[in-house]
């Protein structure tokens, strides 16, 4: 079933709450990336664009002390908002009580107002966490300052909290509509739809450290993927089931068993690393050298080989549909990240493909060779892009109301 999208309700002159992700990376008041605030404006623009007033929610880090919440406030998220929207954003140091519904009732069509981090909610009361746990008290309360709720943060999408399914819960239960953002519905069109109907051959990427993390991802996906190529620590796991020697290679002992049963029923749809790269230590500097699938028992693979390159890529061709979640290798180190960096290449060059990187290191190798413009969508999303992978209805769309 469609989803009830922003665009389709009419906003002019109503309070419109909108759960966005400024979840952002900051340190002494100074914001490292601003990604997820630029992501955020289409919404919040169309918002006020179309004379309705933006009454914006976040979380920002987790709040476990008074002491957290000094260094987590949204204030300067804020700040960068206006300079963004090249307009003047209100900020309201709390998100409950008289100082914002004061400050709401004060907006004018057009206006925006941040209200101070959901997760300050998560200490000092009698509930205990009352965001991070959805009190459904505090998802009405917040609910009862708005005519529209917008729900856009992808990022929390896997998350039950009082500010996407709580607020959701108690609009719809007061007849008011509750909206995907423009995000959230790109989310659902390009990671949602690559996953229950994509165009074939389809083909997954998947890398990272641990298998463990993946097993939900791959499980769903063996049925409807083409091919799914194996890259990272996780790579170990499997060459370990295949009988192969990994050294000192990182690998879970206690997904063997589960990796050769993986193995068995993939067949030939999981590609995995035919040569690596292998050192004596966890270092960029150590000496390094080019091994089979087998690695000796003093070193470490800590990227795919020149050969597992060239058969990836191969595995590649002709793909129309890829979703590509964890590195190659070792990427934070650059001696190693050479894999990672030649599967994102092949990823750009792909014609006439959908091209989805989700999370994590994968959209730090797509920005670091600048060909973020040529992939189709970039998924904002990092456990939140997993669980919708795994096939899980998440929370955050579920609570949307439905066209």
């Amino acid at each position: 079933m469609a989803k009830l999208i922003v665009s389709d309700v009419d906003v002019k002159d109503k309070k419109v709450l909108v759960r966005v992700d400024f979840n952002v990376p900051i340190k002494d008041g100074v914001i490292g990336d601003d990604n997820r605030i630029v992501a955020a404006l289409p919404t919040i623009k169309y918002i006020i664009e179309n004379g309705g007033k933006a009454i914006l929610l976040s979380h920002l880090g987790r709040i476990k002390s008074d002491e957290d919440k000094k260094s987590l406030s949204l204030a300067p998220v804020a700040k960068r908002l206006g300079e963004l929207l090249e307009k003047p954003v209100t900020f309201v140091p709390s998100n409950e009580g008289k100082e914002v519904e004061d400050a709401i009732n004060n907006m004018k069509d057009g206006d925006v107002v941040v209200l101070e981090n959901t997760r300050f909610q998560d200490i000092d009361n009698d509930f205990g966490k009352r965001e991070s746990k959805n009190d459904p008290k505090l998802g009405e309360y917040w609910a009862s300052l708005g005519d529209v709720f917008v729900n856009d943060a992808f990022g929390t999408a896997h998350r039950s909290h009082a500010s996407n399914v709580g607020i959701a819960t108690a609009m719809k239960a007061a007849g008011k509509p509750a909206a995907a953002g423009f995000l959230l519905e790109k989310e659902i069109k390009f990671l949602g739809n690559a996953v229950a109907n994509p165009v074939h051959p389809f083909v997954t990427i998947l890398g990272g450290a641990k298998v463990s993390d993946k097993i939900g991802v791959i499980t769903n996906l063996i049925p409807k993927a083409d091919h799914i190529i194996i890259g990272g620590g996780m790579a170990y796991t499997f060459l370990k089931a295949q009988g192969h020697n990994i050294g000192k290679s990182l690998v879970e002992d206690d997904k063997v068993e589960f990796a050769k049963e993986l193995l068995e029923k993939a067949g030939d749809k999981l590609v995995l690393p035919v040569d690596n790269v292998a050192a004596t230590e966890f270092n960029n500097d150590a000496a390094s050298e080019v091994v089979g699938q087998d690695i000796p028992d003093n070193e470490m693979g800590l990227d795919i080989g020149p050969k597992t390159v060239e058969l990836f890529k191969k595995t590649l061709a002709g793909a129309k549909t890829v979703v590509w979640n964890g590195p190659m290798g070792v990427f934070e180190m650059p001696n190693f990240a050479k894999g990672t960096l030649e599967v994102g290449r092949a990823l750009a060059d792909l014609p006439d493909a959908t091209t989805i990187v989700g999370g994590g290191d994968s959209t730090a190798a797509a920005k670091q060779l600048g060909i973020a413009p040529k992939l189709t969508h970039i998924s904002t999303g990092g456990g939140a892009s997993l669980e919708y992978l795994e096939g899980k209805e998440l929370p955050g769309i579920a609570c949307v109301s439905d066209k």
